[in-house]
């Protein structure tokens, strides 16, 4: 497959599909559309809405539909709804989708950081992102990485969604502010406590729970310098490795300081997620990515402790 073909496909088409889904996302969040189906016993891990659902849907079908190229992907979404038997069984590039990261604080109404995320993958490299933060900003804000081109910025629905995203000036890593605030998730019930011992390092260790906004934003503008994460899913994480990579900085395994790659993956089944195993720094800062190795290379790699 043509891989200049298949990200400009996803350039073309999915900035307007993604602005649409947003605004189905916004409507939705004014009613009660809470439902059960998850029992890892996280709840950020086990929230779930109908507009979980519902967007998903809408992406798959316009991956369907858009583009005979993007068939030809191997898919791989967080939820179960949609054409999902469409797409290939095996092949070198993968689609992940995840249609409301952050449906926590979506469904509860504690924030407005949850974003739409679509990435495109090899075993070894990311190749295309776009995240979408429906309520970020007046009305809306972007994030897109298409090879090694990084932009960042606030949506504007009086032109289109390709329109915007090509005007916006690139991120380099000449241009990138560095943070030290830290993002961690996926410690379970011990988020702040390792938030805490992130902080003690001199860097700022932030739980999931305290981010102020979308994540994804935030790294690319440079508001966080990084994040620690126990087991990242394959539908939200490869968006930050991106995001990472592009600036000159990585994702590595605590435990041997190895780049991550996504050949190694394990089914979650408490989450019904496919992950990365155990404990992973990020960071476009070699020398943040340093720190967190340091500090984090002996904690526990297993996610769940019975």
């Amino acid at each position: 497959m043509d891989l200049h073909a298949l990200t400009d496909a996803l350039g073309t088409h999915l900035p307007a599909v993604m602005r649409w889904a947003g605004g189905v996302a916004r409507r939705m969040r004014g009613f009660n559309i809470a439902l059960t189906g998850k029992h890892s016993g996280s709840a950020a891990t086990d929230a779930l809405t109908l507009a979980d659902l519902t967007v998903q849907e809408l992406l798959i079908g316009a991956l369907r539909d858009c583009d005979p190229i993007f068939r030809h992907c191997r898919i791989e979404a967080e939820e179960t709804t949609g054409d999902l038997a469409r797409f290939a069984d095996d092949g070198d590039y993968t689609l992940a989708l995840d249609p409301i990261d952050g449906t926590k604080q979506y469904r509860d109404k504690t924030g407005n950081g949850y974003s739409i995320i679509l990435t495109l993958r090899s075993p070894e490299s990311l190749h295309y992102t776009l995240v979408y933060a429906p309520e970020s900003g007046p009305f809306g804000s972007w994030v897109e990485v298409s090879g090694q081109r990084l932009i960042c910025g606030y949506d504007d629905p009086s032109r289109t969604a390709r329109e915007i995203l090509s005007g916006m000036t690139p991120i380099t890593p000449e241009t990138h502010r560095g943070s030290k605030k830290i993002y961690l998730i996926g410690f379970q019930e011990h988020d702040r406590a390792k938030a805490e011992l992130v902080t003690q390092t001199g860097l700022e260790g932030v739980a999931a729970d305290d981010c102020p906004g979308c994540l994804y934003e935030l790294l690319a503008t440079g508001e966080f310098g990084g994040s620690l994460i126990h087991s990242p899913n394959v539908y939200d994480f490869p968006a930050s490795l991106h995001i990472a990579r592009v600036l000159g900085g990585d994702a590595l395994w605590v435990h041997n300081g190895q780049p991550v790659n996504f050949h190694m993956l394990w089914n979650d089944d408490r989450a019904s997620m496919l992950r990365l195993p155990g404990i992973v720094a990020t960071s476009p800062s070699p020398k943040v990515l340093k720190t967190l190795i340091h500090l984090a290379r002996d904690w526990n790699p297993v996610r769940y402790a019975e």
